[in-house]
């Protein structure tokens, strides 16, 4: 019985290492005011699921640079507003320009388009209405909602700018700072105790020894 127990085992342990792994959202709770923390498998990145009041950029900024959160009997002090990839300022629609529709570069942009699978006003041709446009699906948000948000990133041609992400319409934008947009904080890494994969193989070849090491013993004692 043993034999077939750590056999089961070690080829359960085999099937997980060789399965592809798969972008997915995972809510891993709620924290002590009762807000859910995500983890975006695909990026290695937390997202607090809370949006905070509409207010300029420096205030946003300072808002998740500030904020603690206690999950789990920790406390996480590393949040920070969305990144985006900075650039000279080029529209588009293709999702290859640094401003426009169907962009994943950015972290809200790969959350609105990638991980949630919405659409944008515009598809990558430019034509547009596209039927179900917008944030028709929020995932396992409760929070999240059709508006504006600050990333954290400034416009470097312009020190009076810094990157937004529109939810309404799915595209993004170099917008002047005084702006009162929304706050989105996430922080890089995942809340939840998960094993590396050097700890799975390692688990994975010591329960496939310990059943080879059992199928001799009753081997000797026949």
């Amino acid at each position: 019985m043993k034999r077939i127990l750590f056999g089961l085992l070690a080829m359960l342990v085999v099937c997980v290492l060789a399965t592809p792994a798969h972008a997915v959202l995972i809510n891993r709770g709620t924290d002590t005011a009762g807000n859910r923390l995500i983890y975006d498998q695909d990026l290695d990145i937390t997202w607090y699921d809370y949006t905070n009041a509409t207010d300029d950029w420096a205030s946003q900024v300072a808002w998740a640079g500030g904020l603690s959160v206690d999950f789990g009997g920790n406390t996480y002090n590393d949040w920070r507003l969305p990144a985006t990839v900075d650039g000279a300022y080029e529209w588009g629609f293709d999702g290859t320009t640094t401003a426009g529709y169907n962009i994943t570069t950015s972290e809200m942009g790969h959350l609105f388009y990638t991980e949630l699978g919405n659409l944008g006003y515009y598809d990558t041709s430019g034509s547009g209405p596209q039927p179900g446009w917008g944030l028709s699906n929020t995932g396992a948000f409760q929070n999240l909602i059709s508006s504006v948000y600050w990333s954290g990133t400034e416009f470097a041609d312009n020190i009076n700018g810094a990157w937004s992400f529109r939810f309404t319409l799915g595209n993004q934008n170099a917008d002047l700072k005084p702006s009162d947009f929304y706050g989105l904080a996430v922080r890089s890494g995942d809340v939840a105790a998960v094993p590396e994969p050097a700890t799975i193989v390692l688990l994975g070849i010591g329960l496939a020894g310990f059943a080879g090491y059992g199928v001799r013993r009753r081997r000797r004692l026949r």
